[in-house]
């Protein structure tokens, strides 16, 4: 009889674990995302001659800043599903310098100026001298 049961609950067992879209499990597994995203506006932002704090504040700290490179910085972007880990996303952006300003850029993104986005109106703020200033 405990043979009978133990064989019942290991068949209800497997049946319920199986998923519909062919996995054994109904775990959620999350999305995974590791490094720098990148996107094709940031890049368009960069141009020759900026410096390092500028590309910094535009693309943020680089994922790979090797001090035997350092006038190379790498950006790595790994995106990969909870739902299917085949479908995994890579980008790979490298920022070359030369004495502290931007020289060009390699890798997966386009410098494209056709996905740039549209420059804003500038602005031009005076402000008045200290002596002009009421005391």
């Amino acid at each position: 009889m405990k043979r009978l049961l133990v064989v019942i609950f290991s068949a209800l067992l497997i049946a319920c674990s199986s998923n519909p879209e062919g996995g054994t499990s109904l775990v959620y597994r999350i999305d995974v995302r590791q490094g720098n995203m990148v996107t094709q506006d940031m890049v368009a932002q960069l141009k020759p001659g900026l410096t390092k704090d500028q590309v910094r504040f535009i693309l943020g700290t680089p994922l790979v800043a090797d001090m035997f490179h350092a006038d190379r910085w790498d950006y790595l972007y790994r995106f990969r599903p909870g739902r299917d880990y085949s479908e995994v996303e890579q980008r790979h952006l490298v920022v070359f310098f030369e004495q502290g300003k931007l020289l060009r850029v390699g890798g997966d993104v386009n410098t494209s100026d056709a996905a740039a986005p549209a420059k804003p109106a500038s602005r031009v703020i005076e402000i008045a001298p200290a002596s002009d200033v009421a005391n």
